[in-house]
């Protein structure tokens, strides 16, 4: 019956439509106005966004989003639509799945029209981002609650948390990485994950005390760092060590992707790989588990920028894929929606 139909709305960050410099500037508009991701006040945002970044940046991007770019389109959405299908068929009838961008199309709204046009009576988010952080899973809610919530028949709503310790997932990611793993003979290993300004990670912290303050602070799970999206990369670089069999001693955790203007957090993976250099290994494996789709950060600034820089220092690196469309982590998708539907 149409009134026990849930729909499934897959949440990813988002993409520009082509590899033009306006479509690129229009995207990076849209996303570094969010005050979930730049937060600052809104005088110095829209001076950093407009007199800094926007004059310049959106040229870079575009070029190097034209060394990932596919004939049938970006990565990320070509993954994140091959997931929704996946799962689509893994649920079966019952549900409804689609796929919605938090930045630029397709859009949350369109996303929430096509379920409530086909009838969905309740409604499953699901941002696709292993580590909670405000300026990724929390403004893909916060849009997704404002859109639902604007129409006059308000459907039932709730969504999947953070996974980044879900067995589902990390056996996904260990699926994936375990014969990339065999096949290559690393003598390091590194998980990369993207950064964040530290003080977003301070911000996450209900004690004020505990997260960057306390000595080893990022070593366990704690009430106080329950949210901090630190914590929670390195609990999945934990989880993964154990999953698949790696020597701890070989092993490293570093974050990508930072701006200039604000302390990021650390280690900083360009710089890690010096380090790993420096002690002598040559054939570096990177995993990238904050990434549930492959995209610009995984394949072009690990895979293109991230391996030239191995090379050019003497090594070899493999960049692992993420879980995209894996039927290991289709299959865990469609059990964390059937939990909650």
């Amino acid at each position: 019956m149409s009134d026990q139909l849930t729909g499934i709305l897959l949440v990813q960050l988002g993409t520009p439509q082509s590899t033009s410099t306006r479509d690129v500037r229009r995207y990076l508009r849209e996303f570094l106005s969010d005050p979930r991701v730049l937060d600052i006040p809104s005088i110095g945002r829209w001076l950093l966004l407009n007199a800094v970044i926007l004059p310049f940046r959106p040229r870079r991007s575009a070029e190097a989003y034209e060394k990932i770019w596919t004939a049938d389109g970006s990565p990320l959405t070509i993954h994140t639509q091959a997931l929704a299908d996946g799962v689509q068929q893994a649920l079966g009838d019952g549900y409804h799945v689609a796929v919605g961008m938090r930045y630029q199309k397709p859009p949350l709204t369109d996303a929430i029209d096509t379920l409530v046009a086909a009838e969905c009576s309740r409604l499953v988010v699901v941002p696709l981002f292993p580590q909670y952080a405000s300026a990724s899973s929390g403004s893909a809610l916060e849009a997704t609650l404002r859109a639902v919530a604007g129409r006059w028949n308000v459907p039932n709503v709730t969504s999947v948390g953070d996974f980044y310790d879900d067995p589902r997932f990390l056996d996904a990611v260990a699926a994936v990485a375990a014969p990339e793993l065999e096949r290559f003979g690393a003598d390091h290993v590194l998980f990369s994950y993207h950064g964040l300004p530290e003080s977003q990670i301070r911000r996450s912290d209900p004690t004020g005390d505990w997260c960057l303050a306390a000595e080893g602070c990022c070593d366990t799970m704690t009430s106080a760092n329950r949210f901090c999206y630190r914590a929670q990369a390195f609990a999945t670089t934990r989880g993964l060590v154990e999953r698949l069999g790696l020597d701890p001693q070989r092993v490293s955790t570093a974050f990508q992707s930072r701006l200039a203007g604000q302390k990021w957090i650390e280690p900083y993976t360009d710089r890690e790989f010096t380090r790993l250099h420096s002690l002598g290994h040559r054939r570096l494996a990177v995993l990238t588990p904050s990434f549930t789709a492959d995209c610009l950060e995984t394949i072009e600034e690990i895979g293109i920028r991230g391996r030239d820089q191995w090379g050019a220092l003497g090594g070899e690196l493999l960049l692992v894929p993420c879980v995209n469309a894996h039927p290991t982590w289709v299959a865990g998708v469609a059990d964390l929606v059937r939990e909650l539907a």
